[in-house]
C-alpha cells in the first residue's frame, strides 16, 4: 500500500483511495479479507486510529463490511465495483478538463492530443508485449 506522508491528502483518505484501486482493479474482489485495522497501521507505519477511520468511512461507503469476530471483507455487492470505477474516473477526468482549460487548450485540442497518446502508448504496450 503507497502511502505518501509528503503530501496534504489526509493518511486516512489516501487509505480510501488505494483500498478503491484495488478493488476496481480487481486486485481485490468481492469477499476478500482485507488486513485487520491493527496489522495494516503497523505495515504502513501510522496510528491505528488513522486506519479505524478510513475503515469506518469504507463501511459508510459500503466498499466494505466488518463481521464480527472474522474480520473485514470486500463488500459483496459488485455493482458499488463498477460505481466506483466511474467515480474515480470521472474524479480524473475532471482534474484533466480543468488543468487543459488552465493551460488555454480547445476541447478539440485536447482530444486530438488524447486519442495521440492513446495510440502511442498503446503501440508501446505491443512492441514490449513482442
Amino acid at each position: 500500500m503507497n502511502i505518501d506522508f509528503s503530501t496534504s491528502i489526509p493518511i486516512y483518505l489516501q487509505i480510501i483511495e488505494e483500498f478503491k484501486r484495488q478493488i476496481v482493479t480487481g486486485e481485490l474482489k468481492p469477499g476478500d479479507k482485507i488486513p485487520s485495522q491493527r496489522d495494516l497501521a503497523a505495515q504502513i507505519r501510522v496510528n491505528a486510529n488513522t486506519v479505524q477511520r478510513a475503515y469506518r468511512e469504507m463501511e459508510l461507503m459500503g466498499l466494505v463490511e466488518t463481521l464480527r469476530g472474522q474480520g473485514t471483507f470486500v463488500s459483496q455487492n459488485q455493482g458499488l465495483v463498477e460505481e466506483t470505477r466511474i467515480g474515480m474516473l470521472t474524479n480524473l477526468v475532471d482534474d484533466f478538463v480543468r488543468a487543459v482549460q488552465a493551460l488555454g487548450l480547445s476541447q478539440d485540442a485536447a482530444l486530438e492530443l488524447v486519442k495521440s497518446r492513446f495510440s502511442e502508448l498503446e503501440a508501446r504496450e505491443e512492441v514490449n508485449d513482442k
